[in-house]
């Protein structure tokens, strides 16, 4: 598909994913002849999404990925969704407007819940920085499948990292909407696990992380 055919279907999706129809009408729901509940009975273990939300440095993709390697080790069946990542796929064609926020967050929240039925943990790594968004791609699945892990770090601290010198193109003014700057976080109200990336070492976040889910009864001790 060419670069401008590619742009066109992103853009005829989006518009017709606006609302919560399908803008298709000939189209109907087929069932699996394998579901979630044989899936994770295979796998012997169950599915959920982890869903790490913090500002730009405060340490998402780093937990996750230190998280991703500890259920590794134990044989879970796990897969990690970047937000840079994605942006170089799935989303390439959204900037970071409201609006293509919101909809990176809706594509990433259908994108999670297809790896839930597939009996995979998977850990997305997202600003995701408004409470609305994270409640709809919450939504989308069962209660108790959706684990919010509240990433916490100052914008002090995250500044200090800047590891990709974003904070300083958007202090600058090169680069616009920057979360934490021109465009708001709004912090969860009540996440299912509030790390403080900003002050702990990786080890302990992540051992934080390992004890929530066993304490969920999703992975063995």
């Amino acid at each position: 598909m060419e670069g401008g055919q590619l742009n066109y279907f992103f853009d005829m999706t989006k518009d017709s994913l606006d609302g919560h129809t399908p803008k298709s009408t000939n189209i109907v729901w087929h069932d699996s002849s394998i579901n979630r509940d044989a899936r994770s009975l295979q796998r012997g273990h169950k599915s959920v999404i982890l869903w790490f939300t913090g500002l730009s440095g405060s340490g998402k993709s780093t937990l996750a990925n230190a998280v991703n390697a500890a259920l590794f080790a134990k044989g879970v069946a796990t897969y990690v969704l970047d937000g840079d990542n994605i942006r170089h796929g799935l989303c390439r064609d959204l900037g970071f407007s409201d609006s293509d926020r919101e909809e990176n967050i809706r594509r990433i929240g259908e994108v999670a819940k297809l790896f839930l039925d597939a009996g995979v943990i998977v850990l997305t790594a997202f600003v995701s920085p408004f409470r609305a968004d994270r409640e709809k791609a919450r939504a989308l699945v069962p209660e108790g499948d959706f684990i919010e892990i509240y990433c916490a770090a100052s914008l002090t601290v995250c500044e200090g990292r800047d590891t990709k010198g974003l904070y300083a193109k958007a202090r600058s003014g090169q680069i616009k909407e920057f979360t934490g700057i021109s465009s708001p976080y709004e912090e969860p109200d009540s996440p299912e696990l509030k790390i403080e990336t900003g002050s702990q070492d990786l080890q302990t976040s992540t051992q934080l992380v390992m004890n929530k889910l066993i304490e969920l009864d999703l992975v063995s001790e």
